[in-house]
């Protein structure tokens, strides 16, 4: 069987290919799932656990779809055969085989293919909990989304148009733009001149609440695009970390809130992973949210699927083919 093993910390070169990791036939302990993976999805945390956050060597992937194969002791509600996907507790989801935590997983409909759900994972209930627990979009909100062309922000965009917000979205091309606009961005502004643009269609207003993605080179003009009493929500470092932030800059820029949430305080429990969940599919069914499959990748080519999600060369979601 084929696992992907990340034996020193760097770059996308560490993904290594292997056909002999034992681990992989592993029976599951209790409270777990044995799956073999249909789908994976390449994602930012990827990223971070691969540059450091985790010691080496660990078999990578957070997030995918497959088929129960075994079911541990102590597990209700799953049997072999089930459809489920999961963006957190089945480290090493990009093997043909995973552990998962069964309080993570989540039954797959029946309508639901798994290359949508495994779109729908992490970036979706991201998005979701961002628009509805982080800060409770509503109607009226202006919303300004950064790199909106990309996975998580096309969907955080369909939400708050939803929501009945009016969304700013920035982009670095035209084509990006092109993307924002199909899913509901009233204006798109490159990234040099974002927060004057954002005030002057807001009539010096701004920006009730800034997503951000992109992180350092951007949230200095965040602190200059968003209301007062308005709210910046980080979400990602895509151009490097914030830098550290003097809490009273927060007072002399308007009583400003800032936030850094994590998508893994936003699943603690199965309850709270399917209330995101339910309501997702529920938008995909309905045709509210639109699914969009920026590449995919065999999963032995793995190392290109990053350098081509790192490099920002591309848009929507990147999956990986088992």
């Amino acid at each position: 069987m084929t696992s992907i093993i990340v034996n020193e910390h760097g770059g996308p070169e560490q993904y290594v290919v292997t056909a002999d990791d034992s681990s992989t036939s592993a029976a599951p302990a209790e409270g777990q799932l044995q799956v073999s993976l249909s789908k994976s999805g390449v994602n930012f945390l990827d990223v971070v656990q691969r540059r450091a956050a985790l010691p080496t060597p660990f078999r990578a992937g957070v997030e995918g779809v497959g088929t129960v194969t075994t079911v541990g002791d102590g597990v209700d509600g799953f049997s072999i055969g089930d459809r489920v996907g999961w963006m957190a507790g089945g480290q090493g989801s990009f093997s043909a085989t995973a552990l998962v935590n069964a309080d993570k997983a989540v039954p797959l409909p029946d309508d639901i293919d798994d290359e949508t759900a495994v779109a729908a994972l992490m970036q979706g209930i991201t998005a979701h909990y961002l628009t509805t627990d982080t800060y409770p979009v509503s109607s009226g909100d202006v919303v300004l989304i950064h790199a909106a062309a990309g996975g998580l922000g096309q969907l955080l965009t369909q939400i708050a148009v939803l929501k009945g917000a009016t969304v700013i979205g920035t982009t670095s091309s035209e084509a990006k733009a092109e993307i924002a606009r199909k899913n509901g961005a009233a204006h798109i502004f490159g990234y040099e001149d974002f927060a004057e643009k954002t005030r002057a269609v807001t009539d010096g207003r701004g920006a009730s609440v800034v997503y951000d993605g992109v992180g350092k080179t951007t949230f200095d003009g965040d602190l200059e695009a968003v209301a007062t009493r308005g709210t910046i929500v980080v979400v990602g470092n895509a151009s490097g970390p914030v830098d550290p932030v003097d809490v009273n800059t927060l007072n002399t820029s308007g009583s400003l809130f800032l936030t850094r949430p994590t998508v893994a305080d936003h699943v603690r429990t199965p309850e709270e992973l399917r209330t995101h969940t339910d309501e997702i599919f529920g938008w995909i069914r309905s045709g509210d949210l639109k699914i969009d499959i920026g590449d995919r990748f065999p999963v032995t080519e793995v190392a290109a699927a990053f350098t081509a999600l790192e490099s920002r060369a591309t848009t929507g979601k990147i999956i990986l083919e088992h």
